[in-house]
């Protein structure tokens, strides 16, 4: 556990201490009653109000719309099904930039849904959501469904053969097993929503703006650290007020489970309703996630000739400063060295989680895991460029700077994921194989 502690003490915790103290201290005192000053503001109140319930109704509309989606995945074998699941993941790893304009293509002024029924969604809350749903489906897939194909069918089965219908069984049978990892999924799209930036500012123009934006503006443009540095720190609270509330729900819902092959579980659809499912699955991932992606895609051949395609082997020193595709192999580079270091500090902390004696420290250090994802990137960003440029950890030349942003915001998702497939592993079976001589 030293080595997650250390990662996150280090890459996490120093910097955002270290821009926050930029902001409120003054000649070495601390001007707390800044704070109070900026919660009396109306406009500030208004974006935090704004912040928290776009968050939650993105939220509850992710997983309404993805749950079916997790059970599809899991429970039906189809084909294409491999195929249709890595397309779910594509949004997730696009840029936002992409993505907002990929929407405004779709919904907004010109777009394929003004051209046909004139709609319009653009400046409006619902193409934020939609975008949020459009980011975020491949969170609860991934989550909820990487453990519903490996939840024994047997169980319901059984509960089906002694009376109980298909909902009942379902409910509870099925639901509080999964339990821990929908509440999971919902607490990372809660926390990417409720910092959501590029997005709202792409689709949401200047009649929306979130802390995250709000900060952003405080710092880079208005130069008001303070304010900006209080923003923080009331970011930082509702987020771990969410996670405190997060981590005393699990643990009362946490427990063993028969885990079998995901293999084993996948079946051809029988019958209409569940054909039916499928097809509105498959529906909702062409209209939701294939369409936009395909506008981009159009886009991309607009130039003659494949000419945005040729541009990519150039820098023409006006849009370019090196060829895009040195761009692509810098950012497959920097994935690898992020991804290598989020596995490592993200399994270390998910194993040291899931030993039944693990102390009450160890267990409250589950949720300030979780913190990277709903602090704001432009403090944590800011807050490396001033607490790592010097000796001992000068890394502001240091090419490993950006692997260990990306990886602070990837150990989150490696702990979430592993998480309730490890506590649902019994632990007999590691008790069994120790008597048997394993280490």
């Amino acid at each position: 556990m030293a080595v997650p502690v250390a990662f996150f003490a280090v890459f996490f915790a120093y910097p955002v201490a270290a821009i926050v103290a930029r902001g409120l201290e003054v000649d070495g005192a601390w001007q707390f009653g800044r704070i109070g000053d900026v919660l009396a503001q109306s406009d500030v109140r208004h974006v935090l109000w704004f912040t928290t319930w776009q968050a939650l109704a993105s939220t509850a509309l992710t997983l309404l719309i993805a749950l079916p989606g997790a059970y599809v995945f899991a429970r039906f074998d189809f084909p294409g099904k491999q195929v249709l699941r890595a397309v779910v993941t594509v949004p997730f790893v696009l840029p936002t930039v992409v993505v907002g304009t990929a929407f405004l293509a779709l919904v907004g002024r010109g777009g394929l849904l003004d051209e046909l029924w004139g709609v319009r969604l653009d400046t409006t809350v619902w193409a934020i959501l939609l975008a949020h749903v459009f980011f975020n489906y491949a969170v609860v897939v991934r989550t909820v469904g990487g453990l519903w194909a490996q939840l024994d069918p047997r169980q319901e089965e059984a509960a089906r053969m002694l009376g109980a219908s298909r909902l009942r069984a379902w409910r509870q049978v099925t639901l509080p097993a999964l339990a821990p990892a929908v509440a999971a999924a919902a607490l990372m799209v809660f926390l990417f929503t409720f910092t959501s930036f590029g997005v709202v500012q792409i689709l949401g123009g200047p009649a929306f703006s979130t802390l995250e934006v709000e900060i952003y503006r405080q710092t880079s443009q208005i130069f008001d650290l303070s304010t900006a540095a209080v923003l923080t720190l009331i970011q930082f609270a509702a987020v771990a007020a969410v996670l405190a509330v997060h981590a005393w729900t699990v643990r009362r819902r946490e427990s063993t489970l028969r885990l079998v092959d995901a293999a084993t579980t996948a079946r051809r659809p029988r019958g209409t309703g569940q054909w039916a499912l499928l097809a509105g699955v498959l529906a909702t991932v062409a209209l939701l996630l294939v369409l936009p992606l395909a506008v981009l895609v159009q886009r991309s051949l607009g130039a003659p000739g494949f000419g945005y395609y040729r541009a990519l082997t150039s820098a023409d020193g006006g849009t370019f400063l090196i060829p895009p595709i040195e761009a692509i192999g810098n950012s497959l580079q920097y994935a690898v060295a992020a991804t290598a270091i989020a596995v490592v500090i993200g399994g270390l902390a998910a194993a040291a989680l899931t030993r039944r004696d693990a102390g009450r420290f160890v267990r409250g250090f589950d949720a300030l895991l979780m913190l990277p994802l709903g602090v704001s990137a432009v403090t944590v960003g800011f807050g490396f460029l001033i607490a790592l440029d010097e000796p001992p950890l000068d890394l502001r030349s240091s090419w490993i700077l950006v692997p260990l942003a990306q990886a602070l915001v990837g150990v989150p998702f490696v702990v979430r994921t592993m998480l309730p497939v490890l506590r649902a592993v019994d632990g007999r079976l590691r008790e069994a194989a120790a008597v048997l001589g394993a280490s």
